[in-house]
């Protein structure tokens, strides 16, 4: 299997010699792949990796193409700026380019202190630059306000994995777990669009006699592959989870002796779920209750189970007690901290782990330090050298960030995220860019939020750069390069660094990736996330590395903060941590805790005027806001524009035929696209993916309703009517080779 690349001979680029191994740049699962030089020596190809044992050489259509992306037909290539207001992008020099952004985030911190300068950036960042991003914020710009996309991703299971094991990863077992074990549940998820190639873990799972349940409101690919779907209304996953509990509670299947000796909070819960009877769970749900006693029997009479959970659960104003609640039913069952069995998040974005575990986010500090603490603020701020006092507080969580643009946050640094088509009420958050007084992106490619901006400097592609990604296992993985950027790129962290210097920090921001990565490990020593113990060469040797990994006291750096006795008294490097909480959990007493959460109603609830559920999401050709797929000619083949799945019983009332368009409409503004009809989605439900701007943009109807614990936005769940939409036509965005000049 191979794909050659777009890119053009004669633009500068360093062919490999020979096959590189690396990592696909799209999704957590973070595929193992080759990069090749083709025959004419001025481009590179896809090639299997079958040695990687995540999947085995597979690859979906998109790290198939990835390539594509780095042709210089698609891509940006030196830096734009706006010369006056309302005029167009135009090309500019380095120079010229840098000194306009050092200006811009100078202008807002002088005229209106620090906290006006915003900075945002994004889950696909390596942790060099997503650690980089956060000192540059913190110590050059001396701001509070820096988030990223990653909230919007699964910051609610963060929230929940914290609140009951006092640690937040991902999948606290190797993905092969999830093929050995007895039963998963898989709640709003749909790896077969989102990583296909872990699809064939729940294949696997069924070949050795393992059972497969499915909760998603749509029967989706995954869904036909399931022993039993469920279909409940979107907004209730939480009285789902309840209802299990209340069935396993009262048909004495709670593991007692685990109860005792491992968890506490157990008779709020259990009180809590009681209240959620059966009958009153189908209610809510729309599942019966047969299909329910069916879902706890086969959960529970398997020897061992795990719970699954993605955005369809997390991605809702009550996600964090969403998972607290799936939590619950593992922590009652006694399937947590035991082999084969546990909680897991599929995480969704390509370092959407480590992209929050390092300092992008507004509340965390390197090593999942949390920004309040004391003695975290002292470690790092020792590293970085500076007194404590010096680092801001905790900023503003993702969405409350953007809606602040243009009034308290008059500049925006932005980097790897296009906002204007990702984030929920989209319209309202265009408004809110179009406000600033200085808006500066980096990216690959002009993406819709970056044809906004008064500068747009172009940054290098995951093939041109090498850097450290932390897969959805917690895997610390290497991602190499394998050619050079045209002229006229440069790196993420070459920007900062210029940025740096000119703003005054000389010193304190290397371009080298590895040099990073060093600092990186001290500053994440002894953290909840602690990389202390990996290496590049560690990463390369062993195909990954498992956080948390302390150093062993040897008299290096972080030495004084490893503090495992059975690291202490090893001869060796730390092995790492495959799989967690085996002997005891991440919280102060060792034990998990239970959470007593209750159902409450999505934040917005159908009316006479919007009496739908809208549900968004993602299909397999196209990631994210679509921002670099939508470039590649293959991918748009298979899904070139947006669309509205909607139940054969809602089109026969409006009179709308497959592939004419329709209109959906919610609270916050208007979509259109053509309609899908299907008998696989709930006659209650629609469903729109998100990765298109234009008429088609799903985000434009979401609600920003936030979860009060993780600052979650709820996606996957708004109030909506569908109606005929006359001739009018979705639009999907630029495609392959197109570069559109942006103005405001």
């Amino acid at each position: 299997m191979s794909v050659t690349t777009a890119q053009p001979a004669g633009h500068g680029h360093r062919a490999p010699a020979a096959t590189v191994d690396t990592h696909c740049p799209y999704c957590a699962l973070q595929c193992g792949m080759g990069l090749r030089p083709t025959r004419d020596g001025g481009r590179v190809e896809v090639v299997e990796r079958a040695a990687f044992d995540v999947n085995r050489g597979a690859l979906c259509g998109k790290g198939r193409t990835a390539p594509a992306v780095l042709s210089s037909r698609v891509r940006l290539t030196g830096p734009l700026v706006r010369r006056r207001a309302g005029g167009p992008l135009e090309p500019a020099g380095w120079d010229e380019a840098l000194d306009r952004a050092a200006a811009g985030l100078s202008a807002a911190r002088t005229a209106y202190g620090p906290d006006s300068v915003g900075v945002f950036g994004g889950g696909g960042l390596t942790n060099e630059k997503a650690y980089a991003l956060g000192k540059f914020a913190r110590l050059v710009l001396g701001t509070s306000q820096i988030d990223y996309n990653g909230r919007f991703c699964m910051s609610s299971a963060a929230a929940a994995l914290n609140r009951a094991f006092g640690l937040d990863r991902g999948l606290p077992f190797p993905l092969a777990d999830v093929a050995r074990t007895g039963c998963v549940i898989l709640v709003g998820a749909n790896p077969a669009a989102t990583m296909p190639p872990a699809l064939r873990y729940f294949t696997e799972l069924r070949e050795r006699g393992g059972k497969l349940i499915v909760i998603d409101p749509r029967r989706t690919r995954t869904a036909e592959h399931a022993d039993l779907h469920l279909a409940p209304r979107p907004g209730t996953d939480l009285a789902l989870a309840l209802g299990m509990l209340h069935l396993v509670v009262a048909e004495g299947r709670v593991d007692t002796d685990f109860v005792a000796a491992r968890t506490s909070g157990w008779e709020e819960a259990r009180a809590a779920a009681m209240a959620h009877w059966p009958e009153l769970v189908e209610r809510i749900t729309g599942v019966p209750v047969p299909a329910l006693r069916e879902a706890v029997a086969l959960f529970c009479d398997a020897e061992s189970s795990m719970v699954l959970t993605a955005r369809g659960p997390e991605q809702q104003s009550k996600g964090t007690d969403t998972v607290g609640a799936w939590i619950n039913l593992c922590l009652a069952t006694g399937r947590a901290g035991r082999p084969l069995s546990g909680y897991g998040c599929l995480t969704g974005q390509g370092n959407g782990q480590g992209g929050r575990e390092h300092g992008q986010k507004a509340d965390q500090l390197p090593g999942y330090r949390r920004l309040d603490d004391p003695a975290a603020r002292e470690h790092v701020a020792r590293v970085w050298g500076v007194e404590p006092g010096v680092l801001p507080g905790p900023g503003r969580s993702a969405y409350e960030l953007l809606d602040a643009l243009g009034r308290d946050v008059r500049a925006l640094l932005l980097t790897g995220s296009n906002p204007l088509v990702s984030a929920p009420r989209a319209a309202h958050v265009e408004e809110r860019l179009r406000s600033l007084d200085f808006l500066m992106v980096c990216d690959v490619v002009l993406s819709e939020t970056a044809a906004l901006a008064d500068m747009v400097l172009p940054v290098a592609q995951w093939a041109e750069e090498t850097g450290t990604m932390t897969s959805l296992e917690g895997r610390v993985l290497l991602r190499r390069k394998a050619l050079d950027a045209p002229p006229g790129v440069r790196t993420d962290l070459e920007v900062l660094n210029a940025l740096a210097g000119r703003l005054g920090w000389e010193k304190g921001f290397p371009t080298d990736p590895e040099e990073v990565f060093e600092e990186l490990r001290r500053a994440s020593a002894g953290g909840p996330a602690d990389y202390s113990g990996i290496t590049y060469r560690r990463i390369a040797e062993e195909d990954g590395v498992f956080w948390p990994c302390p150093e062993v006291p040897s008299g290096g750096p972080g030495t004084d903060e490893a503090d495992d006795p059975a690291v202490a008294r090893s001869s060796g490097p730390h092995p790492g941590t495959p799989r967690l909480f085996l002997d005891r959990f991440a919280t102060g007493d060792g034990r998990a805790r239970f959470a007593p959460v209750a159902h409450r109603p999505p934040a917005e609830e159908p009316d006479a005027d919007h009496p739908l559920l809208l549900t968004t999401g993602r299909v397999p050709a196209q990631y994210q806001s679509g921002a670099q797929t939508r470039r590649v000619a293959e991918l748009n083949d298979a899904a070139p524009g947006p669309f509205v799945e909607l139940h054969p019983r809602p089109a026969e009332r409006i009179g709308v035929a497959e592939g004419e368009p329709v209109a959906v409409v919610s609270r916050r503004g208007r979509a259109v696209a053509p309609a899908r009809i299907t008998s696989g989605i709930r006659p209650d439900t629609v469903f729109m993916p998100f990765h298109w701007p234009g008429e088609g943009r799903a985000n434009t109807l979401t609600n920003p309703a936030l979860d009060p614990v993780s600052r979650m936005p709820e996606f996957k769940v708004c109030a909506v009517r569908v109606e005929r939409a006359g001739n009018e036509s979705a639009a999907s965005g630029p495609v392959e080779g197109e570069t559109p000049e942006g103005t405001r």
